[in-house]
């Protein structure tokens, strides 16, 4: 039996791994991949690398070290995960099953994508799912968001205080009666596009251009430096669905030491309902983990 299984290999499921092996837990990390979303990063023709802060160097030193360390990881996705009197039984895809006391959950959250021609081809290449890690870069420059929930009122809010223009891509003809949603109808670099609907992205190395339907069916062409589909995130929450309690979105809900409500089950980063989806608070959130679960397990060893 382990003391602790921590699933999903992004940024807090590597964290909460070192730091429970610099505890000297027994730990296994289970994951498909390792890095999450910093194996992905928007490339931009006027940016360099060290104009972003990723907290890659943080990722990649925890990476290297669990790539050495092979007896503490196990790379296979999770299907599911069950109580068993005082521990837990966690189900990998190929029906494996291992046993631990604890478990830490860092499996991170799905974008929702537009599924239309040029997309994959271009993503992360001036088009990507997260203005707000990308918006600072976008100093004068002429943006496209497409969504029409609040993330992506609020996506083209934080864009709209520095780029010189922003298209606001809404299939749904409706604008939200929110502060954000009032806001966008009366910023003067802002165009709603109410009623559009994105056909297919185009470009050279980068995206370069939207083609959007419009209401009366006609098809229309934007020209952007960068395109953010802010859609939805949806959390990987689904193998403890029946365990621990989860908001209206489907995030673990969580305290401020990544504690669910049921003992022994912990969670950490995007799947959670923390504040911000970032690199960098990722990598807090699996410390934090890592040691309210090793608090957890002090009596127990």
């Amino acid at each position: 039996m382990y003391d602790l299984i921590v699933i999903g290999g992004g940024p807090a499921g590597l964290t909460a791994t070192m730091y429970a092996i610099r505890k000297r837990l027994n730990v296994l990390l289970i994951t498909k991949d390792m890095g999450g979303k910093t194996n992905y990063h928007l490339s931009l023709p006027w940016i360099a690398d060290y104009q972003v802060i990723r907290g890659l160097e943080i990722v990649n030193k925890f990476r290297s070290e669990l790539e050495y360390l092979d007896f503490a990881r196990h790379m296979e996705a999770v299907e599911g995960v069950s109580k068993k009197d005082g521990s837990f039984i966690v189900t990998t895809k190929g029906g494996a099953g291992m046993e631990a006391r604890s478990i830490i959950v860092a499996t991170g959250a799905r974008q929702v994508r537009m599924d239309v021609l040029g997309e994959k081809e271009f993503t992360m290449k001036g088009l990507c799912y997260s203005a707000l890690s990308y918006a600072p870069l976008f100093i004068d420059k002429t943006t496209i968001v497409i969504g029409d929930e609040e993330l992506a009122f609020r996506s083209a809010s934080e864009l709209a205080t520095v780029a010189k223009h922003v298209y606001l891509v809404c299939e749904n003809k409706k604008i939200p009666e929110t502060a954000l949603g009032k806001k966008m109808q009366k910023s003067k670099n802002v165009t709603i596009l109410n009623g559009y609907q994105v056909i297919e992205v185009k470009g050279d190395v980068y995206a370069r251009t939207l083609f959007l339907k419009g209401p009366d069916g006609k098809v229309s062409e934007y020209q952007a430096d960068g395109m953010f589909v802010e859609k939805a995130l949806t959390p990987n929450s689904q193998m403890v669905t029946d365990l621990v309690n989860l908001d209206e979105r489907g995030r673990i809900i969580v305290d401020c030491a990544n504690r669910t409500n049921l003992p022994g089950i912990f969670a950490a980063g995007d799947v959670t309902n923390s504040f911000a989806e970032q690199v960098l608070v990722a990598v807090g959130e699996g410390a934090k983990a890592a040691l309210s679960a090793y608090d957890y397990l002090l009596p127990l060893l």
